[in-house]
């Protein structure tokens, strides 16, 4: 029996194609273990969103080839489809495939065990037009399934690598995602996240389909679903069209995240976004009218080039007036290859990092109004893991709908059900529950029956 372990850097993407990739090695018989055991074969899914993802890669790397120098290394993912020479350059790696053709990774290792010269798999992602079928029947450990609806991106934002990393837009196949949500659902998963490099972007490529036409295929044809969840859609894409699914909607959940990265239209202007401000407020107040109690989620790059502290208050000011429930704070980073870090004007590292706490603090106490609003409430819950933080109080943690994280008594049967629970104080990053029912009795299947689902 072969070993294969896994090590993946990086976005809920690479972690979804890590399990799709694992699938494939678990059908030609291999078994799994922990990245820091010896395996036989080592997978490591990398990032290459900055350049210390990238370091961060080549670090996982050698310490694969260091935990087992007969193994066989594979190297896959973003970093690996920008720079595949860099890696193959790298004493010890023996194969390196990008973000396509992952099916081919076993051919390769059994080519490599043959033939003992490495392999460089990686092609021009840029002419791929065609969505590569990953299924994922179920997830290692998850109680929220991932379901990857589409690839690539066509915006080219000035600071992002990721069109070169993963090419252009490319949608999947409506009858697949239905297929496999319903397989996730006949495996136990109550809640499903649509995610993809470029969500909102669905169907951009198709003809006469898009993302609302999705949203309404899957409430009315995948049967026991409870919860659809978008892992994020840009302004550019919230039509009124998706508006009004959401309005309809039963299983749309009350959370959307919807990256901002700047409040300034200067700055947006430099970063090549696709709206305005003007836009993004309009389209926040008609998704608040369709889903209220909306949790909104977001990005924020702070110290953009050239960015004054004018048009950084602008942001600040825009967060604060529109009240986000919680913000990803990232100080700009030179992403080296993109127009971005070739600008003049870089802000100096002090300067950022000094705005970037006062976005997060900004961010902590919208949290906590955003979160207050729900004390007293009853919510419905899905207990995904005992608190990491104190594991033998019996409380367990999950998330409502709206996305508040919150801690409650349970037992190790609830997880991974619908229960409701009341929230009796509430706080950020977690809120306190109290038990008050299970709402259904499907259980998350053992492993056993997920396999077979």
């Amino acid at each position: 029996m072969s070993l294969v372990a896994f090590h993946t850097l990086g976005c809920k993407v690479n972690h979804y194609e890590t399990e799709a990739i694992w699938q494939l090695f678990k059908e030609n018989g291999y078994e799994r273990t922990e990245f820091e055991s010896t395996a036989d074969v080592y997978v490591i899914n990398t990032c290459t969103v900055t350049n210390t993802g990238d370091k961060k890669s080549r670090q996982v790397i050698r310490r694969a080839i260091r935990k087992n120098p007969d193994a066989v290394i594979c190297v896959t993912g973003c970093y690996a489809q920008t720079s595949p020479a860099e890696i193959m350059a790298i004493p010890g790696v023996d194969i390196v495939v990008g973000t396509q053709d992952r099916k081919k990774m076993l051919e390769y290792i059994e080519q490599y065990k043959q033939e003992r010269t490495p392999i460089n798999g990686v092609g021009n992602i840029m002419k791929t037009r065609v969505y590569e079928e990953l299924d994922v029947p179920s997830f290692t450990d998850r109680t929220r399934a991932s379901l990857k609806i589409q690839e690539g991106c066509n915006n080219f934002c000035t600071f992002c690598i990721i069109p070169w990393a993963r090419g252009l837009m490319r949608s999947r196949d409506p009858e697949e995602v239905i297929k496999q949500a319903q397989q996730l659902v006949n495996a136990g998963y109550k809640e499903i996240v649509l995610t993809g490099i470029h969500t909102g972007g669905y169907g951009e490529d198709m003809k006469d389909y898009n993302l609302a036409a999705l949203l309404r295929d899957l409430e009315s044809k995948v049967i026991g679903l409870k919860r659809i969840r978008i892992s994020s859609i840009e302004a550019s894409q919230i039509t009124d069209e998706i508006i009004e699914v959401l309005d309809q909607s039963t299983k749309v959940v009350r959370h959307l995240h919807v990256p901002l990265q700047s409040g300034s239209n200067t700055v947006l202007k430099r970063m090549r976004r696709k709206y305005t401000m003007e836009f993004f407020a309009e389209r926040l107040t008609k998704l608040r009218q369709a889903l209220p109690g909306l949790a909104l989620t977001s990005d924020v790059i702070v110290g953009f080039p050239g960015e004054t502290e004018e048009e950084f208050m602008e942001t600040y000011n825009f967060v604060k007036e529109h009240k986000f429930s919680e913000l990803h704070v990232f100080p700009y980073s030179k992403r080296t290859g993109t127009p971005a870090a070739r600008m003049e004007d870089q802000i100096d590292e002090e300067v950022k990092n000094e705005r970037v706490h006062r976005l997060i603090s900004l961010s902590d106490q919208l949290a906590k109004e955003y979160a207050s609003n729900y004390e007293g409430e009853v919510l419905e819950v899905i207990p995904e893991e005992l608190d990491k933080d104190n594991p033998t109080s019996g409380l367990y943690v999950g998330f409502t709908d709206n996305y508040l994280k919150v801690k409650f008594d349970a037992t190790e049967d609830m997880i991974g059900k619908i229960v409701k629970v009341k929230i009796t104080k509430a706080g950020y990053p977690y809120n306190e529950g109290q038990f008050v029912k299970v709402e259904d009795d499907f259980p998350i299947k053992s492993e056993e029956a997920r396999t077979t689902a």
